[in-house]
Parts: structure tokens; sequence; C-alpha cells
């Protein structure tokens, strides 16, 4: 994490003046810092809160290009992804061991090793946290996207086909289901991850965690209290009841552009 985001966090977490805290929760963000460590620092109910605050000062959060490759985090020289691998940590310490020189004791040689695998884990969960985060975000610029396409087609100032602008609405709202159902995978894989808390991993990894990476500034990283299962059968009910909704009205619109069906004299009524 780089030193102005740090300060951002640090200064966000000790934030008392009323009115302050968009104005920090902005300068974080600008830092770099993802919605879910602003969240952690500023003490925050929900996540909405840190939204609320982002809009408040002009940002738009899902203007944010995703970080597709997440630089890890290391405490100690140890990241928990090549610590075992040649020119690595645990490697070198073993290799010290066996050839007769000077190495780590037992002891701090397995708190090393659960710091390893303790970074590992706070690796994985940062990485899915933010891209939970993300898919979040593009789940709700597309069912935001339905409503913009759906009173697009009652503006009188569209000089366009309403037609073409109804399917630019049914395909926006198909667009809203793939997004939600991609949220849903995303947060799946999330919430299947083990978190480092105790009475959920060995009290060693919690250990770690407690005593090394956070005190070395690094945040929180705490799944959200969320069954995405549910949640996307919620989110697709009720766009689907909308869409229901929004489609009768359409039909009584197209009836009423049809018209009358006009009969020639020599017809006869079908």
């Amino acid at each position: 994490m780089s030193t102005e985001r740090e300060n951002a966090l640090a200064a966000l977490r000790e934030w008392s003046v009323p009115g302050r805290r968009p104005d920090l929760v902005a300068a974080a963000w600008r830092a770099g810092a993802t919605v879910v460590a602003i969240a952690e620092a500023a003490r925050a109910k929900s996540r909405q809160t840190i939204y609320d605050d982002l809009k408040s000062r002009g940002i738009d959060p899902r203007d944010r290009p995703k970080e597709k490759n997440m630089t890890p985090v290391t405490v100690e020289g140890l990241n928990g992804i090549d610590d075992d691998q040649p020119g690595g940590p645990l490697y070198d310490a073993v290799m010290a061991k066996h050839e007769g020189r000077p190495a780590p004791a037992p002891e701090e040689f397995s708190r090393m090793m659960a710091l390893s695998l303790a970074m590992a884990q706070y690796n994985e969960l940062r990485a899915r946290l933010t891209a939970e985060e993300d898919a979040r975000a593009e789940r709700n610029r597309a069912q935001h996207l339905v409503d913009v396409r759906w009173e697009a087609l009652a503006d009188p100032n569209n000089k366009g086909s309403w037609l073409h602008g109804h399917q630019a609405y049914v395909r926006a709202v198909d667009d809203a289901h793939r997004a939600i159902e991609t949220w849903k995978d995303t947060a799946e894989t999330l919430m299947r991850l083990a978190s480092l808390r105790r009475g959920e991993d060995a009290d060693r990894l919690a250990d770690a965690y407690e005593q090394s990476i956070l005190p070395a500034g690094h945040p929180p990283v705490n799944k959200p209290d969320i069954d995405p299962e549910a949640e996307a059968a919620r989110l697709h009910e009720e766009l689907d009841a909308e869409h229901t909704r929004r489609q009768a009205l359409a039909a009584e619109t197209l009836s009423l552009a049809a018209g009358p069906r006009s009969e020639t004299p020599d017809q006869e009524p079908r």
C-alpha cells in the first residue's frame, strides 16, 4: 500500500470534525483505497455510507478502472505466494539449516510459516473483496441503466424510433440479469474463502493476522455479511416484476399506436 494511501486511511480513522468524513473518504479514494478498506477505516455501518460520501464529493465509484493484477501485500518479506520458492524467505531458512549455516530457531521458523500462510489468505481475500466490489458496482450500473432506458421511452424530446428505444430497454434488462449472475458467482467465490477470524481458522493464523499484518498498517479483510444466492434471487425477482409491469404499459401504448383495424366494404370481418 502506498504511503499516500496509508496516510489517507490513517487520517480517516481519526476523523472527528463533523462534516469532514466525506472529504476524508474522497481523499482515501483518490489515493487508491477501495470502498471496503475505506468503510473499515471509517467504521461505517455499511458500504452505502461510503458510496453516498463519494457521490457528495462528485465522485462516481464506478469510474475507477478495475485492478486486474493487484500487487500482493508483503510483511517481513513474506507474501504467502512464493515464500517457499528458491530465493524466498522460507526456502532460504530451510537451505541454511540444511547447509549448517545460521538459521531461524524452530519457534521462529514456525512463526514465519504461520505468517506466510496468513499472508496467502490475506492476499486472496483482499483480491476477492475487490473483485466482489467491482462486480457489485457493475451490477448496480446495469440495473440503473434499465431505468434510464425505460425513462428514455417516455422522453418527448427523443427523436429516435420508439421500437429501437424499447429494444435497447429490453437488452438492458437482459444485461442486468447477466450482471446479477456475474456478481453472484464472484460473491460466492469470496464467501467460500476462509476468513482470518478466531474460531474459524487456526489460532496461529489469527495471531499472525492480528500481531503482524494489521500492525503493519494493512486494512482488515472482513467478508461482507451476505447470502449471494438469496440476494441474487431477490434482485432477479424484482427486476422481472418491474419488467412485467412495464411490458403491460408498453403493450397498451402499442395498441393505441396501432389504432382500430379498418375494413373495406368488400371484406368480411375475420
